[in-house]
């Protein structure tokens, strides 16, 4: 395939203006706009166009020419180009297709086996290089398969379980539902209403007890005797020891 810019399978066109009125009668006169680049203005169609004939006279010429193949209203028409030899022999080139207001290509056969095989290559090589991360070699063992068989499990054990931690947390956080708590407060407000707490005055914090104010006096009255021994000032140093003679 060539490049992008000069393929046409990669472009399309289309005339916001003739959209809305886009007919069978009139599909043929959209496609051959001066800006549509699907269309050859060397072609047939062109000299009929000048001339002011009816485009049945395109059978009297030989060349290049554009036809309405199929239509399908509103939305689909096929526009062929083919290139006339004689009155009943012509060879198809490419045809187009007109999609609600919007003209595409048609791509041809090999085209479109090219893409095939394209698409196909490239999803083995992905395969290959993948089934390649899988093998291992050891001079005393050979080759063998490695499969992550193992680290997979291990992530679904993993997930199981915190599907079952996270499906706990919400019975354990879901104990009772909206209407049962609704269903309790009312029951709650008529109990309330049938038992009425009895209003009890507190004691004040100066007032005491008898027995507290029995023991304070008695506290007052015990006298803590102290003893305290003094030594008399007059003390006297012991007598001194006279060597005896012989």
């Amino acid at each position: 395939m060539g490049d992008s810019k000069d393929n046409l399978l990669w472009i399309s066109w289309h005339d916001s203006a003739w959209i809305p009125i886009l007919n069978p009668t009139n599909v043929m006169d959209y496609f051959q706009s001066t800006t549509n680049p699907f269309y050859d203005r060397t072609c047939n169609n062109e000299i009929v166009k000048m001339q002011r004939l009816n485009m049945e006279h395109l059978s009297n010429l030989t060349g290049l020419e554009y036809m309405l193949l199929h239509v399908q209203e509103p939305i689909l028409y096929v526009i062929r180009k083919q290139h006339r030899h004689s009155v009943s022999a012509v060879t198809p080139l490419a045809d187009f297709y007109i999609i609600a207001g919007v003209v595409y290509q048609a791509p041809d056969l090999g085209s479109v086996i090219n893409s095939r095989i394209s698409t196909t290559v490239n999803h083995l090589q992905g395969a290959f290089d993948e089934a390649r991360t899988y093998s291992r070699y050891h001079p005393s063992k050979g080759y063998w398969w490695e499969f992550k068989e193992t680290e997979s499990k291990d992530l679904e054990d993993e997930n199981k379980k915190s599907q079952k931690k996270s499906s706990k947390d919400k019975t354990k956080e879901e104990s009772s539902s909206a209407f049962q708590r609704h269903r309790v407060n009312i029951l709650l407000a008529d109990l309330a209403k049938k038992f009425p707490l009895k209003n009890t005055p507190f004691p004040a914090c100066n007032s005491q007890l008898p027995e507290q104010r029995i023991s304070v006096e008695d506290n007052s009255k015990v006298e803590v005797k102290v003893e305290v021994k003094t030594e008399p000032q007059g003390h006297k140093p012991p007598p001194e020891k006279k060597p005896r003679l012989g």
